[in-house]
C-alpha cells in the first residue's frame, strides 16, 4: 500500500494481515496450541488495520467476543483475516477470523477462531487521541 493511501474502511474489505505456525513450546499438555497464544496472535492481528487507519499507536480496550470453533494443532499454518467494522472518533473495531491450513497434501482449510476486537488510537503519553481520516 502507499503509504499516502488511505486504507480502505469499507465493512466487506477482508485483509490477510498475519500468517503463523504454532511451535511445540505453543502446545498445552494434550498437544494442542494454547487458546492464550492464539488470542495474543489475535490482538496482534486485530491492531494491524487499526493503526495503519489511525496513522499511529493503538491498544486493544476490548475483547467483545471470542469463539474456538477448532482446535489448533503444531503444523498448523494458521492464516488471521482482518475487517473493519467500525470506525468512531477514537476507536476501531475489527472482525478477525483465523483460518488454519491441515494436511498439505490435500490443502483442507477450517476456521479455528474468529474475534471481534475494539483498539483505540492513543498519543505518546497513552491518552486516546482522535483518528483522522
Amino acid at each position: 500500500m502507499d503509504s499516502t493511501a488511505s486504507p480502505s474502511l469499507s465493512g466487506t474489505d477482508r485483509q490477510l494481515v498475519l500468517r503463523v505456525m504454532p511451535m511445540p513450546a505453543d502446545a498445552n499438555a494434550n498437544g494442542d496450541v494454547f487458546g492464550g497464544w492464539i488470542m495474543a496472535q489475535v490482538d496482534i492481528a486485530g491492531s494491524i488495520m487499526p493503526a495503519r487507519i489511525s496513522r499511529g499507536r493503538v491498544a486493544t480496550v476490548a475483547v467483545n467476543e471470542f469463539v474456538f470453533k477448532q482446535p489448533v494443532s503444531i503444523g498448523d499454518l494458521l492464516s488471521f483475516y482482518a475487517t473493519v467494522t467500525r470506525v468512531g472518533r477514537t476507536s476501531v473495531t475489527v472482525h478477525v477470523e483465523v483460518m488454519a491450513e491441515r494436511d498439505p497434501e490435500n490443502l483442507h482449510v477450517v476456521k479455528v477462531t474468529e474475534a471481534n476486537l475494539t483498539f483505540v488510537a492513543i498519543d505518546r503519553e497513552g491518552k486516546p487521541r482522535p483518528i483522522t481520516v
